[in-house]
Formats: C-alpha cells, sequence, structure tokens
C-alpha cells in the first residue's frame, strides 16, 4: 500500500501499522521534529480528563497517547485495530486495558464513555462518517469529543513549503528510521487528501455533535476539533 486515497482498505491499513509498531513512536518524533510532543499535551488539556471518568482513546497504538489520561485519575481504555501495535504497547504498558477495535464498529456499549478522543488515526479510518457516528454512540449525554489530526497550513506559502516537506523530505527521513518507510510515504500522502478544517467540523455536525469548534495547531499543520454529545 503505497498509494493514498480517502478509500482505505482495513486490512491493509492494520498491517502497515503493524509493520511500523516497533519504532513508530521514535519515527513520529522525528518527522515531527518533535512537535508531536506538543500536540498530545494540547489534546490532553482539551479532553480535561477527570478522576473516576472513563475516557476512550481510539486509534492508541502502543498506548503512548493514552498515558496522560491515566495520570489525571481517569479509566483509560486504549482502542486500536493494529494487533501489531497493540502487542508492542502491552509490552511497554502491560497494566493497561489495551483493546483491539474497529473505528467503524466499536466493541463498546452506548453512551459508555465521558470522553472519547482520537489522534492522528481518524484519516486513515475506511469510512470517516460512520466512525464519527460510532464515537458519538459510545459517548454519554453531555459528553465530549477530541479529535487531533494532520490539516492544512493556512497560510498559502507556508503551506506550499510544508506540502514540498511531506512529499520530497519525509521519505528520506522515514528510509533512516522506519522499518517500513512505504508506510510513511502513504501517511505523507493521506494527509493531502484529508479534508480542510471546516469540512471536518461540518462532518462532526452530520453525526450528531454540538458545539463543534476547531483550533489550528503549528499554523494549521494541525487542527484541534471539539464537540459534545447533546443531554
Amino acid at each position: 500500500m503505497t498509494r493514498a486515497s480517502l478509500d482505505k482498505q482495513p486490512h491493509e491499513v492494520a498491517s502497515m501499522f503493524d509493520d511500523v509498531a516497533a519504532n513508530y513512536d521514535l519515527t513520529n518524533d522525528v518527522l515531527s521534529l518533535g512537535q508531536d510532543r506538543r500536540w498530545r499535551r494540547e489534546v490532553a488539556q482539551a479532553v480535561g480528563a477527570r478522576p473516576a471518568e472513563r475516557v476512550l482513546d481510539l486509534a492508541a497504538g502502543t498506548g503512548t497517547s493514552s498515558l496522560p489520561f491515566t495520570r489525571t485519575g481517569a479509566y483509560v481504555v486504549p482502542c486500536d485495530f493494529s494487533l501489531g501495535m497493540l502487542r508492542e504497547g502491552k509490552k511497554r504498558h502491560p497494566w493497561l486495558p489495551l483493546t483491539a477495535g474497529d473505528a467503524t464498529k466499536l466493541p463498546f456499549r452506548d453512551d459508555s464513555f465521558d470522553a472519547v478522543t482520537i489522534s492522528f488515526g481518524l484519516r486513515n479510518v475506511q469510512d470517516t462518517d460512520r466512525a464519527l457516528r460510532e464515537l458519538y454512540r459510545v459517548t454519554k449525554p453531555g459528553g465530549r469529543v477530541v479529535i487531533c489530526e494532520f490539516s492544512h497550513p493556512t497560510w498559502a506559502p507556508f503551506r506550499t513549503v510544508y506540502e514540498e516537506y511531506l512529499m520530497r523530505a519525509l521519505p528520506p527521513v522515514a528510509r533512516a528510521v522506519s522499518s517500513n518507510p512505504d508506510a510513511y510515504v502513504y501517511l505523507a500522502e493521506s494527509i493531502r487528501c484529508w479534508p480542510e478544517q471546516a469540512e471536518l467540523a461540518g462532518m462532526l455536525q452530520k453525526a450528531g455533535w454540538s458545539k463543534v469548534a476547531w483550533r489550528n495547531l503549528s499554523g494549521g499543520i494541525v487542527a484541534l476539533h471539539r464537540g459534545t454529545k447533546s443531554q
């Protein structure tokens, strides 16, 4: 799988992430020039997890993204459809309740979580609209969603430079640090195919979420979308 489109086959994407699981966190740190740590801090702040709350961390990979929520005293369920990622996560964090699951048919009951979040994984789901509805289904009334995803820089000159980095600089860097550099070519292309910030906000509203808003991080390289499930 070396070319990206928004018509993704789940088994191909899962296999791709299985292949890069061991070095995934390190590779992301290198390719983002360390910015991924800041982005995840912003996610944790936006989720605002509190003691005894139940938080679903979808596309959690090895569970690294779930750790900030556990420190608040919340009960966190890291969920991912890549078994390779989950196995790697179990080695590192054996105490986390890592769970295998597909974003389009989550293995949880209705109204299960106070907050649901997904970081850098929504664009890899085959049916984005269905995934947003599933997140809505498993969230308690009054609960919240936080989505952190690569997006599109708002300043045209910077956007041009950024896209050049994605397609020209990222592959050779990925070859140096990743076990499957072709996966990162796919990921770069998937970012270019992904909807603009306002379009994703509209998709959230269509799925039922209210009070939808977003803010850009790093000039729009990443966007943080939020929404609430009505009481």
